[in-house]
């Protein structure tokens, strides 16, 4: 029997880790470690910012906590602060001096609140400012369970956490024998939001494994709208509730598409979402199909969202209870139990939202979605035990924005206090 041997990082990927942990800290030569290509990419300057303000929310960096070699010139690294942990991907040049040609910080986490119970974490969710909701529940042959919950029953705006209907619809017209996981979508040219799609050429052929990974993986809206309109914005209303998406499900009909959802709330400082608020859904299918489609993507302001002031989240956004997406991954679970169900199992835990959730759960599925004043973040685990479980929490505030490392340290507190021992 050949034995899989762990890939070891070269000495040069240590080094280079270790020098990108100074220079978070404020030491440290830029030019010497990371690679010309990277310097004109991202300029000291802008590093600089970025490594503040993860101080400023952190804490000082104080150690590598893990390298784990994807080959031996990449990795997947944590790196340690006073108040949390920064994962991040980095990659350095195999020819010497072996300079960091990729650096990818894919979220910094804080170490939880030390907190006795999920009740407490409950307790503290449910006094932030604004709207929150919280669920966690046990998954078997019947209805989810409810074992803790804040406002369950109650929608909110959820962000890119509705992609997961879109990948319901997917896996059902799989199972139907309608499509298959290699099947490839042709590009016909129309406008795509921003993602690894927008700047394809029409006739581009991609497979659906492909769209869906990105789309759930790293919330890729391009690959979303492209899936979205290739399955049918009416197939996938459809799904709304045989998924269970029960308590906000209507009020997201018509469906929207990335694309459309930017240009209602960025057009002409929100007069499209203020005309399109005023219609039936009849109304609302016409006008998307209509004036939202011809209205071109240099019409939506370069700077919507950057100022980070909430955009009519309670009115124009996608939305779901906590409740509402327990079934959802639970639909997910029993659905990814046959054949063809290895694939929609990987494609949920490409990205397993929150790493160190991987500590404690045997299998960890995720969704989320964000924008100003929305944050959502919905979990499918499977403990060690080989029980089952989901976990959904959101929080909306239509005054300002959301502080993203307290809600995921709480949550993160929760995912580890919930596991089965």
């Amino acid at each position: 029997m050949i034995q899989a041997t762990m890939v070891q990082p070269d000495p040069s990927l240590r080094l280079r880790t270790d020098e990108v942990m100074a220079l978070l800290a404020g030491n440290g030569s830029y030019d010497t470690t990371f690679a010309p290509a990277f310097r004109n990419a991202v300029p000291k300057a802008q590093f600089d910012a970025i490594a503040r303000q993860l101080s400023d929310a952190l804490g000082r960096p104080t150690r590598v906590e893990s390298i784990t070699a994807v080959t031996p010139w990449s990795a997947r690294v944590r790196i340690g602060y006073e108040r949390g942990v920064l994962n991040a991907d980095i990659v350095v040049d195999p020819v010497a001096p072996h300079l960091v040609t990729g650096l990818l910080a894919k979220g910094a986490e804080p170490r939880g609140p030390q907190v006795a119970s999920v009740d407490e974490v409950v307790r503290q969710i449910a006094v932030l400012p604004g709207r929150t909701g919280f669920a966690l529940a046990r998954l078997g042959d019947g209805a989810p369970a409810l074992t803790a919950g804040h406002e369950a029953g109650r929608p909110l705006a959820i962000g890119s956490a509705f992609k997961l209907v879109i990948l319901a619809e997917l896996a059902r017209s799989i199972a139907a024998g309608e499509r298959k996981w290699g099947d490839v979508v042709t590009l016909d040219g129309s406008a795509l939001p921003g993602g690894g799609y927008a700047q394809q050429p029409k006739g581009t052929k991609i497979p659906l494994r492909e769209l869906a990974g990105r789309m759930i993986s790293v919330s890729d809206n391009s690959a979303t709208d492209i899936l979205l309109f290739h399955l049918g914005r009416t197939k996938v209303e459809a799904m709304l509730p045989v998924v269970g998406m029960t308590d906000g499900g209507q009020r997201n009909v018509p469906f929207l598409g990335a694309l459309e959802l930017f240009k209602l709330k960025g057009v002409n400082g929100g007069a499209l979402g203020v005309e399109y608020l005023t219609l039936d859904a009849a109304g609302r299918r016409r006008m998307l199909d209509g004036k939202v489609a011809a209205t071109p993507i240099a019409a939506i302001p370069r700077d919507l969202f950057q100022d980070k002031k909430p955009v009519r989240i309670a009115e124009l956004e996608w939305f779901a209870s906590p409740n509402d997406l327990i079934r959802t991954m639970d639909w997910l679970r029993r659905h990814s139990e046959g054949p063809d169900g290895a694939e929609l199992r990987a494609i949920l835990s490409k990205n397993p939202g929150l790493p160190s959730a991987t500590e404690s759960w045997s299998y960890v599925g995720y969704k989320g979605g964000s924008e100003p004043g929305v944050l959502n973040m919905t979990f499918l685990l499977r403990g060690k035990n080989g029980a089952w479980a989901a976990l959904s929490a959101g929080w909306n505030d239509s005054a300002s924005d959301v502080d993203l490392l307290k809600f995921s340290g709480l949550v993160g507190s929760a995912l580890r206090l919930a596991a089965p021992n």
